[in-house]
């Protein structure tokens, strides 16, 4: 039986060395398997670490866009509220001119705004009261038939004029003349306020 061994045991050597020999082509393989996982796997982190990256940027550029137009649209807000602001000092300065140079600004408008000599000036009350009378001495003077005449009622105006002849009024109060003046002169005072 010794014969009979050692066939056995060269059949399980043989059988050994072939299969160390498949665990090696296996191992080979699984190597290289690994080898070429690893190689996706790096290039695949690498993609979406560029991607992620790529993502993060143009997320902080949007949020730089719309910071970046927030800020100039609160800037722009900040100086329509300068330039309006501008105006209602103008309007103040007008309405509280000394007496003799808003009489005689009042009785420009007036004269100007005439249209048969005869209209009424309607006033605010406070103006009424304080230079109704040389108001209209003033404006008459200024014309060449001058019969402008004070009217009983006032109407609620910051200052300046309305010339009533009947039904037609002529609107020279101070807001108007202001907000005419607005549209056109924004552009220079905002020129000013900001050069």
């Amino acid at each position: 039986m010794k014969g009979t061994e050692k066939i056995i045991a060269h059949i399980q050597a043989d059988a050994k060395a072939q299969v160390d020999a498949i665990l090696a082509q296996a191992e080979q393989q699984c190597a290289g398997i690994r080898g070429d996982f690893d190689k996706k796997a790096a290039a695949l982190y690498a993609e979406r670490l560029r991607a992620g990256v790529k993502e993060t940027q143009d997320q902080v550029d949007g949020v730089e866009r719309i910071a970046r137009m927030e800020g100039r649209k609160a800037m722009l807000a900040e100086k329509q509220s300068l330039v309006a602001d501008s105006f209602r000092k103008a309007l103040e300065q007008i309405v509280d001119l000394p007496e003799d140079r808003y009489v005689a600004f009042l009785a420009k408008l007036a004269a100007q705004a005439s249209v048969t000599g005869d209209e009424e000036i309607v006033l605010n009350r406070r103006d009424r009261e304080r230079i109704g009378e040389k108001l209209v001495k003033a404006a008459n003077a200024l014309l060449e038939k001058g019969r402008l005449s004070l009217a009983p009622d006032t109407r609620d105006i910051a200052g300046g004029l309305i010339l009533r002849r009947g039904s037609i009024e002529a609107n020279c109060s101070a807001e108007l003349l202001v907000e005419l003046s607005q549209s056109e002169l924004s552009a220079k005072v905002a020129e000013t306020l900001f050069a």
